[in-house]
């Protein structure tokens, strides 16, 4: 039976309050701790059929409050069903493509089961492993991971799968788009058979699809918006350009426009550094991230965004889903994705929580089919803004923009974060790593539960 034509609850069917899901008091007084009363589209339809032990196949946009969609009900299962964490094995495990996403959903599991007594411990690589084999000793309730590094620990003997009773895969699509099917296959059989299973999507295409039927039984599905569809108050503009205006153009758009934060995405990890350091000359404070920084580094762009010490964040496309954080006021596309499906995902890290937001695509000749199939795809026609006024004299007041270094053939149409290296930063393999490959993980063992679980 395809995924497609399961049981599917309608947009009609909301829950007015969290209040009336029947979640245990522990969780209610942590969402009223967060001021959080009445849930999202999403919420209110997944929660009810996950708490009765469904497989759910959710099709939903970043931004929606998907992870609390399956982090309450599955909180809710583990402290209902307590039992020892079993030695070097979890109860839950979530699959995420980026460091950056699955710390944010460890994050959210921590907040949301503070007055409990779980454990959170979270693993990517680009960091040691030896301090996650040992904190994975004695187990942990809840681990959410990307694929590479839960390969590696597994290879390493450091951790099974087979007590697994809750399995999320979140943003699947982008598994795919990086590189990770195979590692996927070979989780699914390292799973137990007997488990309840959440297969989380932006899109679903045929892929898709096919990959959701190998891990759900029997699912209820859960669409919330049109898949592929934008954020509705997300104003986008395009204007076309030479590549050599770009970084002009990028640099008097973000002095001109009222920016709390803003995200500037690049197509190459190289080009990302680069429009850093032109920035950067022309006074704007600014940060990258991609998949050739460090760990510490990511986490420091990603700290100082996030405080507002830095209202410009530089990025590939490995943190379109990966980065959470509010009061994004403004996305510059500074060269369009040549897969339609990540503008949606790129222009959804602003419009978030009811706010407004602003899309801008500088768009060049050779990047006209991009944006025909973009509009094709969301069924929206950007409008389109003329240079400003005065532009070449402007652009003669501005640094010498930093020559581009040179590319490998076919970087700039490659569909993942460049360089041949997946979301994790390490290189991008078809088949499981061997026993005691490089490459590495932090994992950070939480416990909920005495002053706030953390």
């Amino acid at each position: 039976m395809n995924v497609r034509s399961r049981a599917r609850i309608s947009e009609s069917a909301f829950v007015t309050k969290f209040s009336e899901l029947g979640l245990i008091e522990p969780l209610q007084r942590a969402l009223a701790a967060k001021g959080y009363d009445i849930p999202t589209p999403i919420q209110s339809q997944a929660i009810p059929p996950l708490l009765e032990g469904r497989d759910l196949c959710g099709i939903a946009q970043t931004g929606t409050g998907k992870t609390a969609a399956f982090a309450l009900p599955s909180i809710h299962h583990l402290s209902e069903t307590l039992k020892h964490t079993p030695p070097q094995g979890c109860r839950m495990l979530v699959l995420a493509p980026t460091r950056e996403l699955a710390s944010q959903i460890a994050e959210s599991f921590v907040q949301y089961g503070k007055f409990l007594r779980l454990s959170v411990a979270t693993v990517f690589g680009g960091v040691p492993i030896n301090k996650q084999i040992r904190q994975l000793q004695r187990g942990v309730d809840i681990l959410v991971a990307t694929p590479g590094r839960l390969l590696d620990l597994i290879d390493q003997r450091a951790l099974s799968l087979k007590f697994v009773e809750i399995f999320v895969l979140d943003e699947a699509d982008q598994m795919l788009d990086l590189g990770f099917i195979h590692a996927l296959k070979r989780i699914d059989q390292l799973l137990p058979k007997k488990r309840q299973s959440l297969f989380f999507s932006a899109t679903m295409p045929k892929a898709i699809a096919e990959l959701g039927n190998r891990f759900l039984t029997d699912p209820v599905r859960v669409s919330v918006a049109p898949q592929s569809t934008t954020a509705e108050r997300v104003e986008q503009f395009a204007t076309f350009c030479n590549p050599t205006e770009k970084q002009a153009l990028l640099t008097l758009r973000i002095r001109s426009e009222p920016i709390d934060r803003a995200l500037v995405f690049s197509r190459t990890k190289h080009g990302a550094d680069r429009i850093v350091k032109n920035l950067r000359a022309a006074g704007i404070e600014s940060e990258a991230i991609h998949g050739n920084k460090s760990q510490p580094q990511r986490e420091r762009a990603l700290g100082l965004f996030r405080t507002g010490d830095v209202k410009i964040l530089v990025a590939t496309d490995i943190a379109a889903r990966g980065i959470d954080v509010g009061g994004v006021s403004h996305v510059f596309n500074y060269e369009l994705p040549n897969v339609a499906e990540q503008y949606v995902h790129r222009i959804g890290r602003t419009a978030r929580a009811g706010a407004a937001g602003v899309a801008i695509a500088f768009v060049a000749d050779d990047e006209r089919p991009y944006l025909k199939a973009i509009e094709k795809l969301t069924k929206i026609q950007l409008e389109i803004q003329p240079l400003p006024e005065n532009f070449i004299a402007e652009k003669a007041k501005l640094p010498k923009p930093a020559p581009s270094a040179p590319q490998p053939q076919g970087d700039r149409n490659r569909r993942h974060d460049g360089g041949g290296r997946n979301a994790e930063g390490q290189p991008k393999r078809r088949f499981a790593r061997p026993k005691g490959a490089p490459g590495a993980h932090k994992g950070a063992v939480r416990r909920f539960g005495g002053g706030g679980g953390r």
